[in-house]
């Protein structure tokens, strides 16, 4: 494999295996029945996760478009191919920053959703064992 095929093997398989990473993550081994106590804060944590995967794969890209600037910034041999490469860099950092806030604002937002269902699922213990 060439350097460039393995490269858009990274950038397009990565985020796929972070999305099945996240989809298993901490709210996977919570079984909360569909029309159970908990459904609704067990569908906004799953909503929360997809939410996520999809954020962190646009960042992967920027990511990927960063450091691609970045080679293409080393390879400039005119003043003209500088100047392009170094404006291309500066856009691509920024929307990068820009996505990177996105993406922490959603782990965020999973990080209080997952609260709210450990708090649900909490409160609804007590009650099974009195019974």
């Amino acid at each position: 494999m060439g350097r460039e095929t393995m490269r858009k093997l990274v950038t397009f398989a990565g985020p796929a295996l972070l999305a099945a990473l996240l989809t298993a993550g901490p709210g996977a081994g919570t079984a909360v029945a569909e029309d159970g106590p908990c459904a609704e804060q067990q569908a906004k944590v799953t909503k929360a996760e997809d939410a996520l995967a999809r954020v962190t794969a646009v960042f992967e890209r920027q990511q990927a478009k960063v450091r691609k600037a970045k080679d293409e910034l080393a390879e400039a041999d005119t003043k003209g191919e500088r100047t392009k490469a170094v404006k291309n860099l500066d856009q691509a950092k920024g929307k990068k920053d820009k996505v990177k806030k996105a993406k922490k604002a959603q782990q965020m937002r999973l990080q209080k959703a997952q609260q709210r269902l450990a708090d649900c699922l909490a409160a609804q213990e007590p009650a099974t064992e009195e019974v």
